[in-house]
């Protein structure tokens, strides 16, 4: 077998995932689309969705587009837990709530989704979340200040 270990697991992935693509939707579907398509043939119902504070709007509109396609979003925010800034280097001058990407995969892994996607965290926390979560997961947004969210334009410009 290709796959050996947690076999059934990762079969269903493969064929779920596949089947955005053999059924003629290569390119026809956004990842959003591809997300609720992928989350309704894994029967996936409580997705979470990890964000970071600066994409709120973004991650309310996805919830709300979730909801609207019948599954059920579970959205945590980055600062979930998080300590002020001073707390956690005391040389910030900055009174804003620091991170906290371990609350953050804690409260999702508590909530039992099935699958989460990540949106927006920094670099770091992403790596903790994604070490910490027991859900499959997948991204959605990659932080990138510079370039809107898209890092392969910087090879592009």
């Amino acid at each position: 077998e290709l796959f050996e270990v947690n076999t059934v697991n990762f079969q269903q992935i493969v064929k779920a995932a596949a089947q955005l693509v053999d059924n003629g939707k290569a390119g026809m579907l956004s990842r959003l689309a591809e997300i609720v398509e992928f989350s309704k043939s894994m029967n996936f119902q409580n997705i979470g969705i990890a964000y970071c504070w600066g994409m709120e709007n973004d991650a309310r509109l996805v919830s709300q587009y979730l909801r609207e396609l019948g599954l059920k979003p579970h959205p945590v925010s980055c600062t979930t837990g998080g300590f002020k800034q001073s707390d956690i280097n005391a040389n910030s001058t900055n009174k804003a709530v620091a991170c906290n990407p371990l609350a953050q995969a804690e409260q999702l892994n508590q909530e039992a989704v099935d699958f989460t996607l990540t949106m927006g965290l920094c670099l770091g926390h992403d790596i903790i979340f994604q070490k910490q979560i027991k859900s499959y997961t997948s991204t959605l947004v990659v932080k990138d200040r510079v370039h809107g969210n898209n890092p392969i334009k910087a090879l592009r410009n």
